[in-house]
């Protein structure tokens, strides 16, 4: 089904998934606006990659509607082949991909495959072979390729699973450009909360049971939300480097172990609580 209200481009509404007698979600509901980012987080096993499914059209909802475009960017958390490939051609598939039976990929394809590229800041990767590239950059190039579609709605799957800081940091100053320009809707899976609060305009926490929570990401994204989430004690911390402020998480690792209290306060040479929410930089 796709959108009618001006405004909202993805809307699920009273959404549930069973596998048989197993219930993965049920009467889950959320809009996001055009141009907003989502993030979603939750442990294992709490139907993630099922919600992702169930965005893109591949899973039917048992009960419920999906409100969504036709056309979905997604990219997932693991691709395998097109590793002797050139990235440009990598990008090109999703354009070959959207051509009828035994057409192939025009000038003007080519020309959209890279300007995706360009939008993602890799266009000096057209040439390179994907095998050879980083775990950061093969991210960075299906997203690329995700863009090509045409797509104004993309799905990621985990998209820094596996990858070191650096990497990260590649990917996220990426998607982070594509928040800043509200050019697309994103909706991202993730383990870290950290990453959420950095991109995210709103964010659906999948805790145990029925229990899902839905809102705006940096009020949502509290200390005791996140610790209940996760089973475990975590801080909101807010950690300031010169004119650069940043609201981060961080785990508290060892406590449920020994059983004790979790600290009120932690406090370090540039580095404290954060007591209220906290936005690292302001979007118009």
């Amino acid at each position: 089904m796709h959108t009618t209200d001006h405004g909202i481009h993805v809307r699920m509404c009273k959404a549930e998934v069973r596998f048989g007698p197993r219930c993965i979600f049920r009467d889950l509901s959320f809009a996001i606006p055009r141009g907003e980012t989502m993030a979603i987080l939750g442990p294992n096993g709490r139907g993630k990659t099922t919600l992702l499914k169930a965005l893109l059209g591949s899973q039917r909802l048992t009960q419920g509607r999906r409100e969504a475009p036709r056309l979905i960017g997604y990219v997932p958390q693991h691709h395998h082949g097109g590793e002797n490939h050139h990235c440009i051609d990598v990008v090109l598939m999703a354009r070959a991909a959207l051509l009828p039976m035994f057409s192939v990929p025009s000038r003007h394809d080519h020309d959209l495959a890279l300007r995706a590229l360009d939008h993602v800041g890799a266009r000096h990767l057209a040439q390179q072979c994907f095998g050879s590239l980083s775990g950061g950059e093969r991210q960075i190039v299906l997203l690329a390729r995700a863009l090509a579609t045409g797509a104004e709605l993309l799905v990621l799957d985990e998209p820094a699973a596996a990858l070191d800081l650096a990497n990260q940091d590649l990917l996220l100053g990426v998607l982070f450009e594509l928040r800043r320009q509200r050019s697309h809707t994103v909706i991202f899976t993730t383990h870290h909360p950290q990453h959420a609060l950095y991109l995210a305009d709103k964010a659906l926490l999948m805790h145990e049971g029925d229990n899902v929570r839905f809102g705006m990401a940096s009020e949502l994204l509290s200390e005791s939300e996140l610790s209940q989430l996760y089973g475990m004690p975590l801080r909101r911390l807010q950690v300031q480097a010169g004119e650069y402020q940043q609201s981060t998480v961080f785990p508290l690792f060892g406590l449920r172990k020994q059983n004790c209290q979790c600290p009120h306060e932690i406090s370090r040479r540039g580095i404290t609580p954060a007591s209220s929410p906290g936005t690292q930089r302001s979007f118009q």
